[in-house]
């Protein structure tokens, strides 16, 4: 296996099974980019656009993956208000089982060959104090841009399936799955809530070829005038009975009439009924970034672990 292989839908599902692992022991160690259905959703929004600037690197034992690197080089990223924007760095995402928590030199070892000569940085979970000992002793420190209140940390939120309250959605609007609105009205809603962005056509297509999506947990929010004025996918992890909320969106003409809220309880009512107990969603964790953050509290979330951003410049290559 060659050092530059780049990421397969079956790489990705044996990714998961690792997160799966990881979480049934140490959900604290999930790394934020790492989750079961973060994987699936950055696999397959980005396959179609920038998949050939994303080597990866895979470790097992005794047949079981043990750990994974996925490296996103400098490319060119294009988004849907015709803009082009130049990613000069490098970003790792990886993830490490705790039993073979030795292998994360070796993780380390292959991003700074793969990335070699620019800048890079990485976000390993904030409580896997080995792996913050081992990047601080290859040269990574502490990333500036996420210090300060707008900083750019990621915090994952939980909470238990035992007593969602009901949903309320304003008059005239109502719930759609996607498998009921098809692709064009799916795709739709997210271009509308994330402009601009780099989501397609072709990147829902991808999307759907994951092993966990369901077109059936693909939730929209249908307004009086037909626009689907909110979305949001939940990846079901059957083995640990939890599910994610990724990604969650709500369109800018839409914005504070109560319609994530009503989404995101439906939502749970749903997940619940398809044998989840748990429940989780990622969200910028810094002060200055309170939307997202107060949105998921104020439906019963609380904040699980959060990430430690760090970085390696040209000059410490």
């Amino acid at each position: 296996m060659t050092n530059f292989e780049l990421v397969t839908a079956a790489d990705v599902r044996l990714m998961q099974g690792l997160s799966q692992r990881v979480t049934a022991t140490r959900p604290d160690l999930v790394n934020a980019d790492a989750s079961f259905g973060e994987l699936a959703w950055n696999w397959g929004k980005g396959h179609a656009a920038d998949g050939a600037s994303r080597p990866r690197r895979l470790w097992f034992s005794g047949g079981d993956l043990v750990a994974w690197s996925w490296a996103q080089l400098p490319h060119q990223v294009r988004r849907s208000d015709g803009s082009v924007k130049d990613v000069t760095g490098a970003y790792l995402a990886y993830q490490v089982h705790p039993d073979h928590a030795g292998l994360i030199d070796e993780v380390i070892d292959w991003y700074d060959g793969v990335a070699a000569g620019i800048e890079r940085t990485v976000s390993p979970s904030a409580a896997d104090e080995l792996a913050l000992k081992r990047w601080a002793a290859h040269g990574y420190e502490t990333d500036p841009a996420s210090l300060g209140d707008t900083g750019s940390w990621t915090q994952l939120n939980e909470r238990d399936l035992t007593d969602v309250d009901q949903p309320v959605l304003p008059e005239g609007f109502r719930f759609r799955t996607a498998d009921e609105a098809g692709p064009r009205a799916a795709v739709q809603a997210h271009l509308d809530a994330w402009a601009p962005t780099t989501y397609t056509h072709e990147s829902y297509r991808h999307v759907r070829r994951t092993a966990p999506y369901r077109g059936d947990l693909h939730i929209l929010v249908e307004a009086p005038d037909k626009t689907m004025a909110a979305s949001t996918i939940m990846w079901l992890d059957e083995a640990n009975r939890t599910a994610e909320f990724e990604p969650v969106g709500t369109h800018p003409d839409y914005r504070r009439l109560g319609l994530a809220r009503a989404m995101l309880l439906h939502g749970m009512q749903l997940a619940r009924a398809a044998g989840a107990t748990h429940m989780t969603v990622a969200c910028l964790g810094a002060p200055g970034h309170p939307q997202a953050r107060g949105l998921y509290y104020g439906v019963g979330f609380r904040e699980l672990t959060r990430d430690a951003p760090l970085i390696k410049t040209r000059m410490a290559a």
